[in-house]
Parts: structure tokens; sequence; C-alpha cells
């Protein structure tokens, strides 16, 4: 259920109704309206059906404030509506943890909780890659530093000027811009090439190449092929590289299936152990 849900049909005139602050009047206005309903909510038990319609009151009468915040940290990923669920809901941690015993005013309280819940979405949330908070946290000073840098010099910093600006070291620095790069990451199926023909970022990922493993033994089958009897080189190419059968070999060589069978084995058994070296 959305934190920001119609209020209940049932009114209460003793509570008051919320509105959006927009001068000095209407300021005051506001902050007397939300020191009104937390009193009253300090006074209503849990179970008590007014507690809900004021903790929605509260709620509506803030909503302004919960969608600028999301307006501020919209084009980072995010839609703006999933961020003002999420600032709502440090909203509500704030409506429920609130004390008005300190003499605070509410939204003094309130803003840090609803950015705070922002800030750790995005940073418990959006990361394609999980890395060290620190690296999390330093990410957006890096990309104002690099941003500042650009636009002053006409160039994008070096890594020791970044770690400069950063008051960090060379190492550190390498480390937290490399970190920086798992923030978001491509999908494989994401076109690649300017040309007509359909091909993804997938398509151009490397496999093991098969043939480049079997090199080696290749290399060394060679001349203990060379070094067999013509017809035992023959009967055995017939078989593994003509893909015919121990029958149809035999009508081709003018031998006995049996006779065949035999010969491939003891070949085998020759080519195994020259390539072991057991001869």
């Amino acid at each position: 259920m959305r934190a920001s849900s119609t209020l209940h049909e049932q009114t209460d005139t003793s509570i008051p109704q919320p509105r959006s602050p927009r001068n000095r009047t209407s300021d005051e206005e506001y902050r007397r309206q939300t020191r009104e309903l937390l009193e009253r909510l300090r006074t209503v038990g849990r179970d008590d059906p007014q507690r809900e319609r004021i903790c929605h009151r509260l709620i509506e009468l803030h909503i302004p404030v919960v969608r600028r915040i999301a307006r501020q940290y919209r084009n980072r990923g995010e839609s703006e509506e999933d961020l003002r669920q999420v600032a709502m809901v440090g909203l509500m941690q704030a409506i429920r943890d609130f004390n008005p015993d300190y003499g605070k005013e509410f939204i003094s309280y309130a803003l840090p909780m609803m950015t705070g819940e922002v800030k750790r979405h995005f940073r418990d949330r959006t990361w394609a890659i999980r890395v060290p908070r620190k690296h999390q946290e330093k990410r957006s000073e890096l990309n104002r530093a690099t941003a500042t840098f650009t636009q002053e010099n006409g160039r994008t910093p070096t890594v020791a000027e970044i770690a400069k600006m950063l008051e960090m070291s060379v190492e550190d620095t390498i480390e937290l811009i490399a970190a920086s790069t798992a923030y978001s990451a491509l999908s494989l199926d994401v076109p690649y090439g300017a040309d007509e023909e359909e091909k993804t970022l997938g398509d151009t990922i490397g496999q093991n190449d098969e043939d480049l493993e079997s090199v080696v033994d290749r290399a060394a089958l060679r001349p203990a092929l060379a070094a067999l009897a013509p017809r035992e080189r023959r009967i055995l190419l017939l078989r593994f590289a003509g893909n015919k059968t121990q029958a149809q070999i035999a009508e081709l060589v003018g031998l006995s299936q049996m006779h065949v069978s035999r010969t491939l084995s003891a070949t085998l058994r020759k080519l195994r152990a020259e390539l072991l070296g057991d001869v």
C-alpha cells in the first residue's frame, strides 16, 4: 500500500486540515498544523483509529517536500515515482520517531531522514556490483571534482590531479575510479555496431576455442601418424576422418571386419604409447 494513499472518508473536525506552505504566513500555519498534529499523535493510543488519520494528515502536509527531494535526485537511473516512495519511507520513520520535547521543528528532523533514505537507496540498491561503502560515498565527490576541473581547464584531469583534489593517494584514487565504473552495467542485449546486421554486445564476447586447445595434441600426433604403416594409417583415417564404419572399411581395404577391428585397436594403442612417451 502506498504511503500517500487516499485519506479515510471519515473526517475529524478537531484534526487540523493540512495546507502546503507558500509564504511566511503559510509557513507559520504549516508549523502550527504540524505541531498540533504531532501533539494529537502523542495523545492517542496505537490502536486508536484516529492515529492512522493523523499520520495521513502529516504525510499529506509534507508531500511537497517529498516531491522536491525526488526531483532533486532524478535523472540518476531511478524513476521519480520510485524516489518519492523511498523518501516517503523516511517521512514515515520521522513521524514515528520524532520527539517534540527536544524543542526542534519537525521539518529539521524529517528532512535529513528523507534525504538519508534516498541516499541509502542509491548506495545499497542501484549499484550493479557491490563495492566498498567508502567508494560508494566518494563517487559523488569524484564526479564533482572531475566535472569542475574539466570545465575550468578544458580537459579531463589526470589521476594524480584527481588524487590531489580529493586528498587521496594515487593508489586509492585508481581504486576509486575503477569501483565507480561498477555503478551501472550495460546489458549484453544492447545493439552493437553501426551496420544493419542485428548484433548485440553479447555477440562480441569471446568463447573457448576447442580447436586452439587441441593444437598441441595435433602437433604431437602428426609425426606419430607418419610413423605408422600405410595400411594402419589408411584404416585409421577412414575411421576417424572419413567417418566410415568398420564394415565399410573392410570392404574398401579388402579385409574382414574383425581384422579391421583388431588393426584399429592395435594402432590406437601404439599412438597412445607414442604420445605418452611409453615407448
